[in-house]
């Protein structure tokens, strides 16, 4: 019977013993809470690198609006500078047609004068027949033009009251027609040579505008580029997202399934041990053999895999070479430009009324804004040798006329200044388009 007794008790702890333990369950949590792991330290990677991309985007989105801005400020001064242009072609036609009215009027003129000249000659004629003084008479023979004989004649102090007076007349008709039509011709040229700096000018922007909107398409493009990234790494990223929550379910499930097995494995052991505790106490009451019953051992609880939770992650005049820098990118050049405030809240400037408005900025008047030009800027301080030149000093460059553009030196062979083709730019002299146009005046204000 102590052996009946003794087979049965350990047949029922080795089964339940076997139930407890459950070494499959515990590898497929194990490697489940691995692959879950796995599948966390891949999405803080994706994360990150959508944290990044979308970064770039901000910085792609800051630039592309700063072109922009750009873009539109250049359009404005390629408008301002076209309607300056056509201002300019109308003047010069306005000023052509004086030029022609005033050629047809001296050649009315030098027509009344010969007229004026016959009278003269037929009164020199009858001075001479009638034996009058022949001074006159030389004059009139011994002059080389008509001009020469008017001056010659005003001289002769034989001559009559009203012939003195017809020449006087005659001569100051004909030297303000001359004044007018040189001051006409003067004027002519200067706006001719505006009109050459404004056709180089528009064609300088054009180009300008044509490298810009290459450069806002090539961002437009990496843009989209990157947004096509972004959204490839937040598909990426909810798919592992998904897989890592059939796995934590796959985990609670297979933990609930545990749970079950545990609590299945604890009933059948207290029924085993309640039925072998009721067959011990048959077997004592038997006459046969009395003896004790080996009593059950303690039956071995089974341990549960936790599973841990995971960790979670004031200006001086110095500075005058670089207050103009915050313009560099965000101006452009118009002729005539930046003598208002409008003019220069937009940054529109020309090579003058920026010079102008950078010596401001450190306390320095350059005279009044609405009159300044290269002519008053070379004649503001004290012209010394280019050999001396010095940051801060002004130098002046020959385009379209002597003494066309002028700019701030900066120091190593280069200059700041508001340029037709870039707007406020900083340029090198000393090499290329500029040291060519450099003429060597320097003004060291």
């Amino acid at each position: 019977m102590k052996k009946k007794m003794l087979l049965l008790n350990t047949t029922v702890l080795l089964g339940l013993g076997g139930v407890l333990s459950t070494p499959a369950y515990a590898s497929t949590i194990q490697d489940m809470e691995s692959q879950k792991s796995q599948i966390q330290n891949q999405r803080q990677d994706v994360q990150s690198n959508i944290k990044a991309a979308s970064n770039e985007l901000t910085r792609l989105q800051a630039e592309q609006d700063q072109m922009k801005a750009q873009l539109e400020r250049l359009t404005l001064a390629e408008e301002e500078n076209n309607k300056k242009a056509q201002k300019t072609e109308a003047d010069i036609k306005e000023t052509s047609k004086q030029v022609d009215q005033l050629e047809k009027e001296i050649k009315l003129l030098q027509e009344k004068l010969e007229k004026r000249n016959d009278i003269l000659k037929d009164r020199a004629r009858s001075m001479q027949e009638s034996g009058g003084n022949v001074e006159y008479l030389q004059v009139l023979l011994g002059s080389s033009s008509f001009g020469d004989f008017v001056d010659r004649a005003l001289a002769v102090s034989t001559i009559v009251d009203a012939d003195r007076g017809i020449l006087k007349e005659t001569k100051n008709m004909q030297d303000e027609l001359k004044t007018k039509q040189a001051d006409v011709k003067s004027k002519l040229a200067s706006l001719e040579d505006m009109k050459a700096e404004l056709d180089e000018m528009t064609v300088q922007l054009a180009a300008q505008k044509k490298q810009k909107d290459a450069l806002a398409k090539e961002l437009k493009d990496k843009e989209a580029k990157n947004e096509e990234l972004k959204a490839s790494l937040q598909s990426k990223d909810s798919s592992l997202a998904n897989e890592q929550s059939t796995l934590e379910q796959n985990i609670k499930d297979q933990k609930a399934a545990e749970e079950a097995a545990r609590k299945a494995a604890e009933q059948a052991a207290k029924e085993a041990a309640k039925k072998a505790a009721e067959q011990a106490q048959k077997a004592a009451a038997e006459p046969a053999e009395k003896a004790d019953s080996p009593s059950p051992k303690a039956a071995p609880k089974a341990s549960s895999n936790d599973v841990a939770p995971t960790s979670a992650p004031a200006p001086k005049a110095s500075n005058v070479v670089t207050v103009g820098n915050r313009w560099i990118g965000n101006s452009a050049y118009v002729f005539g430009g930046g003598r208002s405030q409008s003019d220069i809240n937009h940054g529109l400037f020309d090579c003058s009324s920026f010079v102008h408005w950078a010596y401001s900025q450190v306390g320095v008047n350059l005279g009044p804004l609405g009159s300044v030009s290269t002519e008053t800027l070379k004649h503001a301080g004290t012209q010394v040798s280019s050999s001396q030149i010095q940051p801060g000093d002004l130098v002046f460059f020959d385009t379209y006329k002597k003494d066309g553009h002028v700019g701030i030196y900066v120091g190593g062979g280069k200059f700041i200044g508001a340029q037709s083709s870039t707007g406020v730019a900083i340029a090198n002299m000393s090499s290329g388009y500029w040291k060519q146009k450099f003429n060597g005046r320097v003004v060291r204000i």
